[in-house]
């Protein structure tokens, strides 16, 4: 495995975070609804990862350095543990696990509806991300993969459903969304790396 300082780093610095949370709803130090900030900071998690994992091509274009592929893959996968933890924690800690209350959610909350979708269609890239299903699907492994244009887009919307009173922080991460689709688009992905060579110093031998 190539890279295993790197990868243990990024284990590290994206597994703290659940924990560090946890710690301060079980010291009450998230106020008087703990439950609801930890479900707001999960979910907030998952699309932070999401933008961060859709990031490493461009940075793998930028610099060169195979690193940034070499973790997109367990960037991708905490990304789902992530809103595992982002329904668990709904379902504990909003619902009660009464069930009963979902369909009353759903009416009062419609974007619970499209965060849902969003994580099915995590699930789906979740299940074929391995070198198995790379295999049987062949071509159409990267076709299904470009599926998280479409989560990233869901996640945002249910973002925006939910901070409707203020768009600022919403706005930073569609900024960066945006930019990160631009960035992947081909023509613009082919250009990267000779705007990188036109900047580059050119070396003169003596």
């Amino acid at each position: 495995m190539r890279y295993p300082i790197w990868r243990l780093g990024v284990f590290i610095a994206v597994a703290v975070w659940p924990l560090l949370w946890l710690y301060e709803a079980w010291s009450f130090a998230l106020g008087p609804d703990p439950g609801k900030v930890l479900v707001d900071r999960l979910g907030l998690g998952t699309l932070t990862l999401l933008l961060i994992t859709l990031s490493m091509t461009p940075l793998h274009k930028l610099s060169g350095w195979a690193g940034w592929i070499g973790v997109r893959r367990q960037l991708g996968l905490w990304c789902f543990a992530y809103v595992v933890l982002h329904l668990a924690a709904y379902s504990v800690f909003i619902l009660g696990l009464d069930w009963s209350q979902l369909g009353v959610e759903l009416r009062k909350r419609p974007y619970i509806i499209v965060g849902a979708l969003g994580f099915l269609c995590l699930l789906v890239l979740t299940v074929t991300s391995n070198r198995y299903s790379q295999r049987r699907l062949g071509a159409r492994w990267k076709k299904l993969h470009r599926m998280v244009y479409v989560i990233l887009g869901l996640g945002l919307l249910h973002m925006l459903w939910i901070v409707r009173a203020d768009l600022k922080e919403w706005a930073i991460y569609a900024s960066i969304g945006v930019l990160l689709l631009v960035l992947r688009v081909p023509p613009v992905m082919r250009r990267i790396p000779r705007l990188i060579a036109k900047k580059a110093p050119s070396v003169t031998k003596a």
